[in-house]
């Protein structure tokens, strides 16, 4: 129900009737656009088509749209009047019956109004996928929050989602994080000091982890490290997927599938996939230059298995195997792309941490390679997060290690907030998340004033004792609206469009500045009661006006809606 590109659509037909009339002419190739007018132009829609195709049609723009302006009415039974503004825009005022049509359909659409019908389509979304040796911190907070909102947002849409992430399960950080559970354990049972040591992981959660450990005694004896690693390790991992698991949750975020790049090497998957490459005569035998910035005499020219990355436009060809003969991350994470695609998805879509944008050419190179090239990959990078309180950098407590933890963050501000702030801005750009503007219930702070707005919506209806999902019938003789609540009209009917935008980009950040501009119109809506009767929702009487009220619902429907997808709540109560 995007009204912009349903317009769109029917003018251009009419363009067509007119040039087999042979009064215009139609280039193969133009595109013009329905959209708002600006706010100072009393008008529903604003349609540049004039101007696209003036020069074409060797006329002015103003004479052009004058000839449009005539056949729209003629064409469109529900234009009021159309105007011809600045150098030769059509600005378009819709009867009051359109409005009535377009409430009603948005009531009846309800939870899914704003959805498209486009063609449906399966993707794959890995995010989070953090090193399965703590808890997650501030840093892995915004990607987490990007990737489950995208999720939402194309799952609003129809197609079918699967969330997932990739547990790096295998590597050198993983044996320094099981012999760091271990001296934990020797600390508890044996009295032994914890090595201080910088591979080591110091946080207090290894200290819990030891302790379920020995509490569950499914290791007998902790003597020798190496006879006990396999299930020492397979236990440490558990307990801490569990903190992980625990602390999306605390986001609001729950993953679909989790991989573990452990099963992926114990069944040949990386040496299957190198293989296949191989075969495709995109792997070779070589020498690689020094990376830039790398010391040349420090660098060592190895003959080493090398893939040909540069075929797919990345910068340098790729290693897969270290000197000791071990895979390299890489090598791992090409199996790990080549099981997706096994999958048959459409689209996969990884979130990035800011240190990994540099990751981007190689793995998308991997893909296409596996692919060939039928499987598209797209990346998405989450800058980071700087802290603010007071206008100062803001140090919570680091009881979990060196870092501060989603589980701090949460308990600081909330839920809610932390999702609805952490989308605010463009993933691609730094984010400063300042704790005294989400705590406070001002308009300064977003979030509170999006609930807010559906707060005061639910006050009024319980008021009337009506229930918000009620069935009101609207008086085609009686209905009216005034200036206000046609502005805020105009306004909800922008709704499918910055879905439809939102999820073709990938930018849900679009979505929480959509809520904020269109609450803030109707808290201005609201204020004018204080002054005057006329504009208050509820009469003194107790009295109502029907299509205010419905106005209202449709209202609280494309809240709760971008709500929704945001992963923020709608309090009833405020």
């Amino acid at each position: 129900m995007n009204l912009f590109l349903e317009y769109q659509k029917k003018i251009f037909r009419t363009l067509k009737k007119l040039e087999k009339k042979k009064l215009i002419k139609i280039p193969s190739k133009f595109n013009f656009i329905v959209e708002l007018p600006p706010k100072n132009q009393l008008a529903d829609l604003s349609c540049n088509i004039a101007m696209v195709l003036a020069k074409f049609n060797k006329s002015s723009p103003i004479k052009l749209a004058e000839l449009l302006r005539q056949h729209l009415l003629i064409n469109f039974k529900e234009f009021k009047n159309v105007e011809v503004a600045g150098p030769g825009f059509l600005n378009i005022c819709f009867h009051i019956t359109f409005w009535q049509e377009f409430l009603t359909k948005v009531v009846k659409l309800d939870s899914k109004f704003g959805s498209n019908k486009n063609l449906k389509k399966k993707y794959n979304i890995e995010f989070v996928s953090a090193n399965p040796t703590g808890p997650l911190h501030v840093g892995h907070c915004r990607g987490a929050i990007l990737g489950d909102t995208l999720s939402n947002l194309l799952s609003f849409n129809g197609h079918k989602v699967t969330k997932e992430y990739y547990v790096n399960d295998h590597g050198g950080q993983i044996k320094n994080f099981v012999s760091s559970v271990y001296y934990r354990i020797l600390e508890i049972i044996k009295k032994k000091p914890f090595p201080k040591d910088k591979d080591l992981y110091p946080g207090d959660y290894i200290i819990d982890i030891a302790k379920k450990i020995i509490n569950k005694k499914s290791i007998k004896n902790f003597d020798d490290f190496e006879k006990i690693y396999i299930k020492l390790s397979s236990e440490s991992l558990k307990y801490s997927i569990q903190l992980i698991r625990k602390n999306l949750s605390s986001l609001g975020v729950v993953h679909d599938n989790f991989v573990y790049e452990s099963k992926l090497i114990n069944k040949k998957e990386v040496s299957k996939t190198v293989k296949r490459l191989k075969n495709k005569n995109y792997i070779y035998l070589g020498k690689l230059e020094a990376p830039k910035g790398e010391q040349k005499i420090d660098w060592k020219k190895r003959e080493q298995l090398l893939f040909k990355s540069t075929l797919f436009g990345d910068d340098s060809d790729r290693p897969l195997q270290k000197a000791d003969g071990e895979w390299t991350y890489f090598a791992a994470d090409m199996a790990y792309h080549a099981h997706k695609i096994s999958r048959k998805f459409d689209i996969l879509i990884n979130i990035l941490g800011a240190d990994h944008a540099g990751y981007i050419k190689r793995i998308i190179s991997a893909t296409k390679a596996i692919s060939n090239n039928k499987v598209d990959l797209l990346c998405k990078v989450s800058q980071l997060v700087k802290l603010f309180k007071k206008g100062e950098p803001f140090k919570m407590s680091k009881r979990k290690g060196d870092y501060i933890t989603v589980e701090d963050l949460i308990k600081e501000v909330g839920k809610d907030s932390t999702r609805f702030m952490m989308l605010n801005r463009s993933n691609d750009v730094e984010l400063d998340f300042d704790f005294e503007k989400v705590t406070e219930k001002s308009k300064e702070n977003p979030v509170f004033y999006v609930q807010y707005a559906y707060a005061r919506i639910n006050s009024i209806f319980k008021s009337l004792k009506f229930s918000l999902k009620a069935r009101i019938k609207l008086d085609n003789k009686k209905f009216t609206l005034n200036e206000y609540e046609i502005e805020i009209l105009r306004k909800i009917s922008e709704w499918p469009k910055c879905v439809e935008i939102s999820s073709n980009k990938l930018e849900p950040h679009r979505i929480p500045f959509y809520l904020y501009e269109l609450v803030s119109l109707f808290h201005s809506y609201w204020n004018l009661g204080n002054n005057n009767k006329e504009f208050r929702f509820v009469s003194e009487n107790g009295k109502h006006n029907t299509p205010r009220l419905v106005m209202l619902q449709s209202l609280s429907i494309v809240i709760k809606n971008g709500m929704s997808i945001l992963g923020v709540s709608t309090p009833a109560h405020m």
